[in-house]
């Protein structure tokens, strides 16, 4: 049975990374953090396909990779082709 991916309207999460990066050494924790937001994106929207925005990106690496935010709310929305496309809450398109 085929699945049909359809486009979802934008949803708003509230990503937590800490348990993630802190399994990262120092000068990796960033890219840990990057990497979990993908795998929470992932999960949660079904899709293998993902994009993050420049805020958000701005945003993680705003103190550097050896001090990644905590947590980051998001805005998340899957379109027709199912390309995932994630953005710092409260930034416009």
């Amino acid at each position: 049975m085929a699945t049909t991916i359809t486009a979802i309207p934008e949803r708003t999460y509230n990503v937590p990374l800490r348990k993630q990066y802190q399994k990262a050494p120092n000068w990796k924790r960033t890219e840990r953090a990057v990497n979990g937001l993908k795998a929470f994106l992932k999960r949660h929207l079904k899709s293998e396909n993902i994009k993050i925005g420049t805020k958000l990106n701005e945003e993680l690496w705003k103190h550097g990779i050896k001090n990644p935010p905590h947590h980051v709310k998001i805005i998340a929305s899957r379109d027709e082709k199912g390309v995932v496309k994630a953005e710092l809450f409260g930034v416009n398109k």
